[in-house]
Order: C-alpha cells, then sequence, then structure tokens
C-alpha cells in the first residue's frame, strides 16, 4: 500500500469517527415503528386511567408533551372531569401546552371549578392560548372579585391561605405562579401565617398583560395595598404593562417605606416616561 493510500484510508477512518451519521443506518422497519407507537400509546392509556391519582395526573400532565395529537388532546380533555383535583388541573396545563385552542370552551367551563388549583392551571392555558378570559381569574385573586362582580367563593379563598397546598402546586405544575420568590424570608412568614398577600402578589404579576382596562385600576389600587408585597408586585405589572396612564400612580410610590417598593417604582416611572417620550416624538402635534 502506497503512503498516499494509507493517508487516504486513515482520514476516510477518521471522518466516521467525528461524523458517525456517516455510517449507513438501517431504515426503522415500519412494523416496529407502529408496534413503538402501540407501546408508546398503551402506557399513556394505562396511565390516564390508574387508579392513583398521582399516576393519573402525571400521565396526563405528559400528554402536553404530544405535537397536539387528536387522541391526546381528547383524553386530556375528559381528564377535565376527574375526581381529583390535581388530575383536572394536570388536565388543564397539558390542553395549554398542546396550544388545544378548540378546547377553549371546555376550559373556560372549568374555570369555575370549586378548587383553585384547578383555576389557576385553567386561567395560565388559557392566557397561553391568547385567551384574554384566562386574566379573569388572577383578577379575582388579585381583588377578591371576579369582573362580573361575583366572588370567589369561601372554599377557594381557604384554599389561597394554605400553603403546603399551594407550594405544592405551583412546583407540580410548573406553571409559573410560584408563591413569591425573590422577596426574601418576609415572603416566606407571609405563608407561615397562612395569609393570601403572596398569591395575590403573584396574581398581580401575571395581570401585566391583561388588556382590560379595569386591571389598569385594579393595579393601580393594589399599589397602595397595606402589603408591601402586593404593592411591589403591583408596581412591577405596571411597568411591564407600559400604559402611561399608569405614570403618576408609580410616581406616587416613590416615596414609599419599603426599598423594594420605591426601587419597583422608580423603575416604572423610567420605562413610562421612556414609553410617553417615544409616543411624542412620533407624535409631536399630540
Amino acid at each position: 500500500m502506497t503512503r498516499r493510500a494509507l493517508w487516504k484510508g486513515l482520514l476516510g477512518l477518521a471522518g466516521l469517527m467525528l461524523y458517525p451519521c456517516a455510517l449507513p443506518q438501517e431504515p426503522l422497519q415500519a412494523g416496529s415503528q407502529q408496534t413503538s407507537r402501540d407501546k408508546a400509546w398503551n402506557i399513556l392509556r394505562a396511565g390516564v386511567h390508574d387508579s392513583s391519582f398521582d399516576k393519573r395526573a402525571n400521565a396526563v400532565q405528559s400528554l402536553g408533551l404530544t405535537s397536539g395529537d387528536s387522541q391526546a388532546m381528547q383524553l386530556a380533555e375528559e381528564a377535565l372531569h376527574d375526581k381529583e383535583p390535581t388530575v383536572r388541573a394536570a388536565a388543564a396545563k397539558a390542553l395549554g401546552a398542546m396550544r388545544s385552542t378548540k378546547s377553549i370552551p371546555l376550559l373556560q367551563a372549568a374555570s369555575s371549578d370549586k378548587d383553585i388549583s384547578v383555576c389557576l392551571a385553567v386561567a395560565h392555558s388559557l392566557t397561553q392560548l391568547k385567551e384574554n378570559s384566562g386574566y379573569d381569574l388572577y383578577y379575582a385573586v388579585l381583588t377578591g372579585e371576579r369582573k362580573g362582580g361575583k366572588s370567589l367563593i369561601a372554599g377557594q379563598m381557604n384554599d389561597l391561605k394554605s400553603p403546603e397546598r399551594a407550594v405544592k402546586f405551583a412546583f407540580d405544575q410548573g406553571i409559573g405562579f410560584v408563591p413569591y420568590a425573590g422577596y426574601g424570608m418576609e415572603a416566606v412568614r407571609a405563608w407561615k401565617k397562612r395569609s393570601t398577600t403572596p398569591t395575590r402578589a403573584a396574581a398581580a404579576r401575571e395581570l401585566a398583560e391583561d388588556p382590560d382596562p379595569r386591571t389598569s385600576r385594579a393595579l393601580a389600587e393594589a399599589a397602595s395595598d397595606k402589603s408591601w408585597i402586593v404593592r411591589a408586585a403591583a408596581l412591577e405589572a405596571i411597568a411591564k404593562r407600559g400604559d402611561p396612564a399608569l405614570l403618576e400612580t408609580a410616581a406616587q410610590q416613590m416615596s414609599d417605606k419599603k426599598d423594594i417598593v420605591r426601587f419597583s417604582a422608580a423603575a416604572a416611572v423610567l420605562h413610562l416616561s421612556d414609553i410617553v417620550d417615544e409616543r411624542s416624538q412620533k407624535n409631536p402635534g399630540a
């Protein structure tokens, strides 16, 4: 073998080592692929109908990983009627993850569930699906009343005061509705006192993009709440909302006794002022 042929052979071998995809791949047999799909569905269906509600919830939530499969959507929709709230909440979350817009009417019906964890999961999924009615529950948590004037039922309010349940729900469902992380031990103490304060603060954060004008008024009121945690959260939402009409509200809170509230207010003032300036430059005669 010549030196040139030897080098050519070595380079070819190195190429195969660096790019294993260059090796010939045996195509997956159609029968094998079908067998894998059948096995996958058998696993999920068994989980969805398991006698353990934890296993049902895990299986239902996993349906959200599918890419809008019609059978998966149907299973999740059926799970919205499960006797266990954990499973119903998982079903709501899965439908949002699957971007199942056809399920919006079912999710809206589930928004009046007697269990607050289900309502919160429904609210999150509706906002994922660009359905503004999802903000109604967050509004109710912040203000104590739904936008139509109907109050949260007593059982739901009690649920909001249960730190163990609320924390478990936040992490199990993974929907971002985490009890007010980032504000240190005072927020933790509020949970231990069975206060609704951190939950109301989290609800205020979720309302940042709600286009309803009533939410602007609710956030303005929350910026003067007796709890600094709610005030700070409301100001964060006001800044993200980008509504110049709330500039004065933010400015008034720059003298708050709590530093995090002052900081949030100052940042909101800067952001909203920039928006006002940009609009003035675009419409100088306005």
